[in-house]
């Protein structure tokens, strides 16, 4: 239990956090109207080496992935919520945001998926 508030809670917020101190320097760039664009584009990939990096070494089953996706999707809406929609009152919710979403489930189940199928092909040669 300790290592799954790791993997979903505590990665899931510090991956946030990031993405979160971005938008706040963009913003206040020439960029800020695709500042979403622009922190989906950067940070996507960075996700994904960070979130194989995290799970490189274990052997877990794809359900943990699941609950790893909806945690982070779950802290990401709330968070932004909180600390974007409430503290700015900001009108938030556009494309953008929603592709943000689906790649915050999708990045740890992909990568997952990979790891299973990965392993599965190294344990058969």
């Amino acid at each position: 239990m300790k290592e799954w508030i790791k993997d979903a809670v505590g990665l899931g917020t510090v991956l946030w956090l990031f993405g979160y101190l971005a938008s706040l320097v963009l913003f206040l760039s020439p960029y800020a109207d695709i500042m979403g664009w622009i922190i989906t584009a950067v940070f996507t990939p960075v996700t994904i080496a960070v979130t194989w990096w995290w799970f490189r070494r274990r052997d877990i089953p794809l359900t943990c992935f699941v609950m790893v996706g909806v945690a982070w999707t779950v802290i990401a809406v709330v968070l932004d919520y909180v600390f974007i929609v409430q503290l700015f009152q900001a009108t938030y919710y556009g494309l953008d945001v929603y592709v943000y979403y689906a790649l915050t489930f999708l990045i740890p189940v992909g990568v997952g998926l990979y790891m299973i199928q990965t392993r599965g092909k190294n344990a058969a040669a």
